[in-house]
């Protein structure tokens, strides 16, 4: 295919980085769509402060100042993330990451993606992703956050009961953002559950203090186990989920604003080089919090500042209390939230091909991605190739 055919079809015109965007808005609709990527922060953020011990100064800060810039520049509700593969081997190491470490995989991950998105080296693999292949992460995702939720929900089952009845019954109402309903749920539990008010007060008083420099205390070969053991194996998954998936999800979306996938890997790239020297944690984008934002409201990238407002002041004011406040968040709540998040990612295959072929490795690739992103991808593109050059029939 040509390049300025592909250029128009898979990544938008090639005047779309030239048109003005439509403006952010700030609004109760987008405020409300600020929450809708809770499910996976609080868990990521909780486990980095309590087995990993990083400080939560610099993860809720750089947290909070990377979706700023995020939403300003991309003017849609593309999300900031914990990279999940990092996230989950740092913490499930259970003390054996050092902080250090977590910078390296930060360090190294924002090189990575910086350098593939500069020399345009993301679009070669990209341009492997079939729309079946696309559609079967999408419906892996959706479906692997669905089932995450679920679990979530089952030590609490009236608690998640309560959550998806006031969330069915307001999104069938817009004029009342079902996030708002939502987060009052679980604002009543953590009331009903909390400690007395002697145990919170304390926590409740603002502190004040600068940034630490992560980059002090790292060496040599904490640079090298960081990048090998936590960054490398990341790699697949971020360019499934966080760079073709959310390419897909948002020129669907928002066809007046799209983006490409050199601008995705560029900017997580530069977020990444920029947080993990100050304590941030490895960051990406990400399909499943995209469809979390749109699920509960959010239309622009409004939605995304807002909430690395809210994260910016935590982290500025109560990195001291963090810990505490997302803890008491009830996680059958987080697991509502993780539910419609997936459902609103899967359902975008509405409009996938008929064809027996294509909606055959589009459920391949689901059932692969549901349990690896890198190894879905890559048999997607084998099992694609093999139906189209008749290698294979079905």
């Amino acid at each position: 295919m040509p390049e300025s055919q592909e250029t128009a079809g898979a990544h938008g015109p090639p005047s779309a980085g030239r048109r003005k965007r439509p403006a952010n808005r700030y609004d109760l609709a987008e405020l409300a769509g600020a929450f809708g990527d809770l499910g996976t922060l609080i868990p990521f953020v909780v486990g980095y402060l309590t087995v990993t011990r990083l400080d939560a100064f610099g993860i809720l800060v750089m947290f909070g100042v990377s979706a700023i810039l995020t939403g300003w520049y991309y003017k849609t509700p593309i999300p900031i993330q914990p990279m999940k593969a990092i996230g989950s081997a740092a913490i499930g190491a259970a003390g054996a990451v050092s902080p250090a470490m977590v910078c390296a995989a930060g360090l190294f991950t924002g090189l990575f993606w910086l350098v593939a998105g500069a020399t345009g080296t993301v679009k070669l693999a990209s341009a492997l992703a079939a729309t079946p292949i696309v559609h079967g992460i999408l419906l892996g995702l959706g479906l692997t956050f669905m089932t995450q939720g679920i679990q979530m929900m089952r030590p609490d089952p009236w608690l998640a009961a309560a959550g998806l009845a006031v969330t069915f019954a307001l999104l069938a109402r817009p004029a009342i953002p079902a996030m708002f309903g939502l987060m009052l749920v679980g604002l009543a539990a953590v009331i009903w559950m909390s400690p007395s008010s002697d145990a919170w007060w304390p926590l409740l008083m603002p502190t004040f203090r600068l940034p630490r420099f992560a980059l002090a205390d790292m060496t040599w070969q904490q640079f090298v186990a960081g990048s090998a053991l936590l960054a490398i194996p990341q790699i697949p998954l971020t360019l499934g989920n966080a760079v073709i998936a959310v390419r897909a999800e948002n020129n669907e979306l928002f066809a007046d604003r799209p983006v490409t996938e050199r601008q995705l890997a560029v900017t997580q790239g530069l977020i990444n080089l920029a947080a993990a020297p100050l304590g941030g944690i490895p960051m990406c984008h990400g399909a499943g919090g995209m469809a979390g934002h749109v699920r509960f409201g959010a239309r622009t990238g409004g939605s995304v500042v807002m909430l690395g407002g809210m994260l910016l002041v935590l982290g500025l004011c109560y990195s001291h209390a963090v810990g505490a406040l997302f803890e008491a968040f009830p996680r059958a709540i987080l697991g509502v939230i993780l539910f419609f998040a997936g459902s609103e990612l899967a359902i975008t295959i509405r409009k996938m091909s008929t064809e027996k072929g294509d909606v055959y490795v589009m459920l391949v690739v689901a059932a692969v991605a549901m349990w690896n992103m890198g190894a879905a991808f890559v048999a997607g593109v084998a099992l694609h190739a093999a139906l189209r050059r008749a290698w294979i029939r079905l």
